[in-house]
């Protein structure tokens, strides 16, 4: 099946599990990179894991969010015969992303200092959760672990409350992002160079990273910042940044004068010099009760056609159910639908960024396990049918 985008011809050979990973190489293949998924004898550990249990037609609703516009291979790496078939797809590929726990890939033999001898222009990507040495080496890495010890955690919630991690899986997605910015940018070196090189990424360090102005902050006051009593997203704000209830809702107000704001409102209290600031900490928890009474009294439309008519930066509080019916959610097309051989109709979420001269396309369905394996062998390793058929056999018969 023919890809688009502006990364085609771009092959990675994709060994990696659970989310970090498959939603860095899904990006990837979204932007139209050919992806094999290389996966183990029983798949991915993500097919048999599923956000809410939910498993339309037996397959993974997690799997089917971070595999798209891939195909799949199942191996025994142990296999001698069967790891010969991964590096006959490393040999060809421009990218390698695995994120075992460290040092799996060089028992395997197929560790980058190994890979590079067989292809020096090979990109390695390796990720695991805290890094690839250190104390926390033996340590099972996974998003809330990472959100925990980068010091995340402690900032969201009210004072007094536990520390409360992100719903979404933060350190997983942000590493994606990092994975895909860096592989990226050593393709690019690559061409100046002529070499490939190893990248390591890691859930620890992505949390990190991602709360630079947080961090940076504290690192200056000298002492963590105070969680807000009333319930103001981000410690390190003050009013009248915050979400509201409405009449019948609730509203987000981002961040104004807190002056403005009450101005717009007619809410006398705070019309004055002493308010004039976006970003006021002293007594932040009271001003913004106090702003909560006068919201309650509108619905969110009303308040919204009032305050986004004098410039205040505000928004209406979506629902998932809203969010897809959202207007400007249509107009960027980001729920896309496609076909899958199992499931039937797949809706999902559509493209990030846009290319005017490369559009990406969905252009395959998340793979079943070893669904490709016949073209695979074919077009890496040079299989003729009879050595196809041997290796489907023994696949089926274990």
């Amino acid at each position: 099946m023919e890809k688009h985008g502006p990364l085609k011809g771009l092959i990675i050979a994709d060994f990696s599990q659970l989310a970090q990973g498959p939603f860095a190489t899904q990006m990837l293949s979204d932007m139209g990179a050919e992806v094999v998924k290389i996966e183990p004898v029983t798949g991915d550990w993500m097919r048999h894991y599923s956000y809410g249990n939910l498993y339309p037609e037996g397959e993974s609703i997690s799997f089917v969010s971070f595999n798209r516009n891939k195909r799949s291979i199942a191996l025994n790496l142990k296999d001698p015969e069967q790891k010969k078939i991964a590096i006959g797809i490393i040999r060809k590929s421009d990218i390698l992303v695995e994120n075992f726990r460290p040092g799996v890939m060089e028992r395997l033999d197929l560790g980058y200092d190994k890979m590079k001898t067989i292809n020096p222009r090979l990109v390695y990507c390796s990720s695991s959760g805290y890094g690839a040495s250190g104390p926390y080496l033996k340590r099972p890495g996974q998003d809330l672990m990472a959100q925990s010890i980068s010091g995340s955690a402690a900032l969201n919630g009210k004072k007094g409350d536990i520390p409360m991690a992100t719903a979404v899986g933060q350190a997983d997605l942000l590493t994606s992002l990092f994975i895909v910015q860096s592989v990226l940018a050593a393709v690019y070196s690559r061409e100046k160079t002529g070499r490939g090189q190893k990248i390591e990424a890691n859930l620890l360090n992505s949390a990190v990273g991602f709360h630079v102005q947080e961090i940076t902050a504290f690192l200056h006051k000298g002492s963590n910042p105070e969680r807000s009593e009333s319930g103001i997203p981000n410690p390190w704000l003050g009013a009248p940044y915050g979400i509201y209830h409405t009449k019948d809702g609730y509203l987000s107000v981002g961040m104004n004068s807190v002056r403005k704001l009450a101005r717009v409102m007619s809410f006398a209290k705070y019309d004055s010099d002493e308010f004039e600031s976006n970003n006021i900490m002293e007594n932040r928890d009271g001003i913004r009760r106090d702003f909560e009474e006068v919201f309650r009294q509108k619905t969110t439309s009303e308040w919204l056609d009032t305050l986004l008519a004098n410039d205040i930066w505000c928004s209406q509080v979506n629902t998932f159910e809203e969010m897809v019916e959202d207007p400007q959610i249509k107009h960027n097309n980001m729920i896309l639908e496609y076909e899958h051989p199992t499931v039937g109709t797949v809706k999902t979420t559509g493209f990030p960024v846009s290319f005017s001269d490369t559009p990406q396309r969905i252009s395959r369905p998340a793979p079943l396990l070893n669904e490709h394996a016949a073209e695979i062998l074919k077009e890496f390793c040079e299989y003729d049918d009879h050595q196809v058929n041997d290796f489907l056999l023994k696949d089926s018969t274990g």
